[in-house]
């Protein structure tokens, strides 16, 4: 009997869940070189594989280029395992020689990978071996859009972990995505933890399934720029930050804040790099397919500058790589003020660095809240002050906000999964790693004494106290006769003591 579609993608995340079980059962065991020669082995997969993976999600989705998603498919496969690949996951981890504290790693389990259409392969392989590594097993549930190209990173991943010794079933992907088997994924008994990257009604899904969760929130990302700042070098920065894989990386520039002391000179810079800036009519057609019914229009997420052109209805010069629109006010209403996903940059102008710091805030009020900010400045003390202030996780000092948040170009951890915090409604602010799928145990050695309780000593306050309170309930006693009773307890009650 043929299955309909829904029943049929439930039945096999169930098949999968068991398959998983099973095998992540046997990774449990082993050691910590075998672990590692399995992610080694996952990571040149991805890394042989990179541009044939780039060239199917391009062609399945069509968001984004091929060049620089096969850039982001070697970001998941060398720099995400050069930075996890000597971490210590299996056994103790960590001994605390002075507190005697032991650390012990132990997996959670089966982890739930939910992928995006705007980063699909490059998800897979960053959540395959972040999952193998901790030794989990890992099903993915792919977004229908992207369903052959993540299937096929799901494979890919899979079979580089069996040929280097895993046990099979380690890595799934549901081959006919429908809503079902993902609630069926995420809320299921077998499921230990979910890896929720996608858009904010599945986060809020993957939080609400009863399950721990990891979640990501829209990254409306603000940029000041200070008067202090290299104009040149921040320009160049910014448009490669914005323009890579046309804007898909949720960390990517969405609105720049710049100083009014330096308004020429940045706009002079950015022309230099391929920016175009649009009039007033031109801006006025962008905004108008940047939102449909109060969402972001998909015809323009991941698009080049001259197909977001031509379906405005504008012309652009020959070379553009980003649209920039000025823009004075923030909400809603104004669609170059939200995230935008594709090369399309709002522009606004302020006095001052506390002003800047508050249309930053504005912004990522409406819909980056803990995801990220950039600042390009040389002075310390106005950096420290958005560090200090400003409710994003990640602030990327003199770099690009896609580069810098995922740990391209800054020192934090390399990640695809990037954590909001309680100002997103995430459960961490961290980019996600290893470490987030280990259940950490303690073994903990006694190294004090506790020392007795010791006996409270009756105390003439303590006598006085007690008689005023005896005395006021009026039982018919004199005051020496109600002492003396009082004196006799409190003794009694020492000496038991």
């Amino acid at each position: 009997m043929m299955l309909d579609a829904d029943l049929y993608s439930v039945q096999e995340v169930r098949t999968f869940l068991a398959k998983a079980k099973e095998a992540q059962a046997k990774l449990e065991s082993f050691g910590q070189e075998q672990v590692d020669a399995i992610v080694a082995a996952m990571s040149k997969a991805g890394e042989e594989a990179a541009e044939r993976l780039a060239a199917m999600a391009v062609e399945e989705t069509g968001f984004g280029n091929v060049p620089d998603k096969r850039m982001k498919n070697l970001f998941a496969a060398q720099r995400v395992y050069e930075a996890i690949k000597d971490r210590k996951t299996v056994g103790i981890i960590r001994k605390d020689e002075e507190n005697k504290v032991w650390e012990v790693a132990q997996p959670v389990g089966i982890v739930a990978g939910i992928v995006p259409s705007t980063n699909p392969t490059s998800t897979v392989i960053f959540k395959s071996m972040i999952a193998l590594k901790a030794r989990n097993a890992i099903i993915f549930s792919p977004h229908p859009s992207a369903a052959k190209c993540t299937l096929e990173a799901a494979r890919l991943m899979a079979e580089a972990a069996v040929r280097a010794g895993a046990p099979e079933g380690l890595i799934h992907c549901i081959t006919k995505p429908t809503l079902q088997a993902t609630n069926e994924l995420i809320k299921h008994k077998l499921t230990d933890v979910i890896l929720a990257t996608g858009g904010t009604a599945m986060v809020k899904a993957a939080y609400s399934s009863g399950k721990p969760a990891f979640g990501v929130g829209p990254g409306n990302v603000p940029v000041y720029i200070h008067h202090t700042a290299d104009v040149a070098a921040a320009a160049k920065h910014i448009v490669q930050s914005k323009t890579f894989d046309y804007g898909t990386i949720c960390a990517s520039e969405q609105a720049l804040v710049v100083d009014e002391s330096i308004k020429r000179q940045v706009i002079a810079a950015l022309q230099r790099e391929g920016a175009y800036f649009l009039n007033e009519q031109e801006k006025e057609r962008v905004a108008a397919v940047i939102m449909i019914n109060g969402s972001l229009n998909a015809k323009v997420v991941g698009r080049s500058p001259q197909a977001i052109a031509e379906l405005a209805g504008i012309s652009i010069p020959t070379g553009t790589r980003v649209l920039i629109g000025e823009e004075t006010q923030v909400g809603k209403a104004f669609p170059l003020s939200v995230e935008k996903l594709s090369p399309i940059l709002g522009f606004y102008t302020v006095q001052d660095w506390k002003e800047g710091a508050k249309r930053c805030r504005e912004l990522l009020d409406l819909g980056g809240l803990g995801h990220t900010l950039g600042i390009h400045a040389q002075d310390e003390a106005v950096i420290t002050a958005f560090g200090l202030a400003q409710p994003a996780s990640r602030i990327a000092v003199n770099t690009g906000t896609t580069f810098g948040g995922i740990g391209a170009t800054t020192g934090i951890q390399p990640s695809l999964t990037l954590g909001c915090g309680s100002f997103g409604n995430n459960i961490t602010s961290d980019n996600i790693g290893p470490q987030h799928l280990l259940n950490v145990k303690r073994v903990a050695f006694g190294i004090r004494e506790m020392p007795p309780s010791q006996p409270v000593a009756a105390t003439a306050a303590t006598e006085a106290a007690a008689l005023e309170a005896v005395s006021s309930l009026n039982v018919g006693l004199s005051r020496d006769e109600i002492k003396d009773i009082i004196k006799s307890v409190l003794a009694e009650m020492t000496a038991k003591a």
